[in-house]
């Protein structure tokens, strides 16, 4: 059998130290945002590629049940890259850039939130969509990792994990959705 349990620890000590360099106040606007527009009756629009798609997909899981069941008012989150067929539709037509973007002109209203996840910051259909829905007078809110790019400049709102590794930035783009679902949930009781 192998011995993986020195890169074991070191991702974990990696992992640990990231985290404690996030910044709460960040996480607490976000969290804010997200209440306010579940108070107005907003909806939520979340998106990203590959492992953020995962995230943006599982953030309207846990907010639409678990933030949301038995309670009056309920969270509205609704995930662009979860309709394959609209969003191959789109790249097929238009191009990969649009695929976002083009869905937000068919239901972003000013006031609705979009939630745009890029580890890198430079996800050009990402980055088409927060553009998009500022110019609607929506909230935009990243969520990045290494420098930020330039999700972390156009987005209204954001908060940046900063590590230069794909996987830790995902990890805890994860970690901050059951963070903030699992204390709204309790708080909003």
């Amino acid at each position: 059998m192998a011995d993986y349990k020195k890169e074991i620890s070191g991702y974990f000590d990696r992992l640990s130290k990231v985290i404690k360099d996030v910044s709460r106040d960040e996480i607490n606007k976000v969290m804010d945002l997200l209440v306010q527009a579940r108070d107005k009756e907003k909806q939520i629009f979340t998106c990203g590629n590959g492992g953020s798609a995962a995230t943006a997909s599982h953030f309207v899981c846990d907010f639409n049940k678990g933030a949301s069941f038995g309670k009056k008012k309920r969270f509205k989150f609704i995930c662009l890259n979860d309709n394959v067929a609209t969003m191959m539709a789109i790249a097929n037509d238009i191009s990969y850039d649009d695929i976002f973007v083009e869905q937000l002109k068919n239901y972003c209203m000013p006031g609705d939130v979009v939630l745009a996840i890029s580890g890198s910051g430079n996800s050009r259909n990402v980055l088409k969509a927060v553009e998009y829905a500022n110019n609607m007078d929506a909230i935009t809110i990243g969520l990045t990792g290494f420098d930020g790019g330039q999700l972390k400049k156009s987005a209204q709102y954001g908060i940046h994990i900063p590590v230069q590794d794909m996987q830790i930035t995902e990890d805890l783009h994860m970690v901050l959705d059951h963070l903030m679902m699992k204390i709204l949930a309790e708080k909003l009781s």
